[in-house]
């Protein structure tokens, strides 16, 4: 009974433990068999990621090239564009020479028959002084026997009356004048060499208020304008200048009275243009910058001129000045280095006169200090630099030789004198000032034109870069007291209707030609 129980439950165990077995082994097959779906799952997925992953990196590899080509097409096309520009302004200064050349050989036989013309009138000339030297021997020779003394004689007899009348007056005059250097010294004296010194003074000159910016291509004209002209009111807003865009080839023109403001304008277009991404986010990007480039360089400019000219304890407010005279022209001279011209002409002055150099290289830096600020200010550039001067601290004698450089108000120091003369030899300098080519060109026209304005005027011709303007008058309708009068008329004409530096000589010639032919 007890054997067959202990079977029974071996058998139950054996068959238990058997069923379990069984159960573990079909969990197991199944759990392998989910796991591999499971892996194909994965591989097909990274199998169709990586063919959308090719598909992508084809399609940015040919926008890649399709950019590239189109970029290398715009700047082939930029290229060729530019050297057409080249070709044609080879080809018009090709031009100008030949008629350039043609205008020197016209000009080389006009001057060849006036060579003959000449040549024959030196000849006339010289018969009619021989026959006037034997007429003037022969009326000598009839007075010395009418007053029974020879011209010698009668020579000696005169030079000695008025040696000794010379003589008297020569002692009276020495004593008088050595009396009036005793009473007035050295003060005196020095003012007078002063006086002397300004009667060398020029007159003043206009500034200019425009630049000039040279573009590559007439093309760019249309970028800086933008569509519906959004770049160029950009431009105009952020710079405070007006931009003209006219007819003018290849260039565009800054106006302004403000120095600054047009240099950075110009500085700003020649980098956009440079760049070439123009549109009013970068305008005024570019625009900040080299605002703020010019402001450093106009404190460093300012700095250097005080240092240069050795002198110290100017107001910070008055060396920025000097400083943004550096954009400041008359007559295309630059304000900043006419002004330290002017500090050294004054300093080398002062030391041959003995006084103050200090004084003097601070009164002639200082004396166009206005400038900086006179399309600002009203009033005269020397009144606002007086001004300017006096309320930074400088001394008195400093701001009465601001003041009366220009004669805003009389001179009354010897350092007033030295200024104004300085001014005036740096201003008057060979090459100091000089025109735009268009601007000398209008001139010369200018003054022909008015010149053949008048009456029984045949030719006019502008030479001696326009400081001469000779004038030929038809000899029937003009006599020789007449020309004194044209010529007086049109210089008159020329200083009411232009304006222009230093003098213009107008010389009127009229030639009586007779003529005669042999048959």
């Amino acid at each position: 009974m007890d054997t067959s129980l202990i079977l029974t439950a071996v058998i139950a165990v054996l068959a238990g433990l058997a069923g379990g077995f069984l159960l573990k082994k079909l969990a197991a097959g199944t759990k392998i068999q989910a796991d591999e779906k499971l892996v194909e799952k994965i591989l097909n997925d990274a199998k169709r990621e990586a063919e959308t992953t090719k598909k992508e990196a084809l399609l940015q590899a040919k926008d890649y090239l399709y950019q590239a080509r189109a970029d290398f097409e715009k700047e082939s096309k930029e290229k060729r564009q530019e050297l057409q520009g080249i070709e044609r302004r080879v080809v018009h200064k090709e031009e100008n020479l030949d008629k350039k050349q043609e205008l020197v050989e016209k000009r080389e036989s006009e001057v060849v028959r006036k060579e003959k013309n000449l040549t024959q009138a030196e000849l006339q000339i010289q018969e009619k002084e021989n026959k006037y030297t034997a007429l003037i021997e022969e009326e000598r020779q009839k007075l010395e026997s009418i007053s029974g003394m020879s011209s010698e004689e009668a020579k000696q007899m005169l030079i000695s009356a008025m040696e000794s009348e010379a003589r008297h007056d020569a002692a009276k005059s020495i004593k008088k004048i050595e009396d009036e250097t005793k009473e007035v010294a050295d003060g005196k004296a020095k003012e007078i060499i002063s006086a002397a010194i300004q009667r060398y003074a020029g007159e003043y000159v206009a500034e200019r208020t425009t630049s000039v910016v040279h573009l590559p291509s007439d093309e760019m004209k249309g970028r800086i304008i933008g569509r519906e002209g959004r770049n160029i009111r950009a431009l105009e807003a952020a710079t405070g200048v007006d931009f003209i865009i006219d007819d003018t080839p290849e260039a565009i023109i800054i106006s302004g009275h403000n120095p600054v403001r047009r240099e950075v304008a110009r500085v700003s277009i020649e980098r956009l243009v440079t760049d070439g991404r123009i549109h009013p986010a970068r305008i005024e990007e570019v625009v900040a910058k080299v605002s703020t480039e010019i402001e450093n360089s106009i404190k460093e400019a300012g700095e250097q001129a005080t240092f240069d000219t050795g002198l110290h304890g100017i107001h910070p407010e008055l060396v920025k000045l000097i400083g943004r005279l550096k954009y400041r022209s008359s007559y295309a001279q630059n304000v900043y280095a006419h002004s330290l011209e002017v500090a050294f002409f004054c300093g080398a002055m002062a030391a041959e006169l003995g006084i103050n150099q200090k004084q003097a290289k601070r009164a002639g830096l200082l004396h166009d200090i206005g400038k900086a600020v006179d399309h600002e200010v009203e009033g005269s550039h020397a009144v606002i630099g007086a001004e300017l001067a006096r309320k930074y601290g400088e001394h008195p004698k400093v701001v009465h030789a601001i003041m009366a450089h220009h004669e805003e108000e009389k001179p009354q120091t010897v350092l007033a004198f030295l200024v104004a003369a300085a001014d005036a030899l740096s201003a008057a300098r060979p090459g100091a000032r000089r025109e735009m080519v268009e601007t000398y060109i209008k001139r010369l026209e200018e003054l022909e034109r008015i010149s053949t304005s008048f009456k029984g005027v045949s030719k006019s011709y502008a030479i001696q870069a326009g400081r001469e303007i000779r004038v030929m008058v038809e000899p029937t309708e003009i006599n020789d007291e007449a020309s004194h009068i044209l010529a007086r008329d049109i210089a008159k004409k020329i200083e009411s209707e232009m304006t222009y530096p230093g003098q213009i000589k107008v010389t009127v010639v009229r030639e009586t030609r007779a003529v005669e032919v042999a048959k």
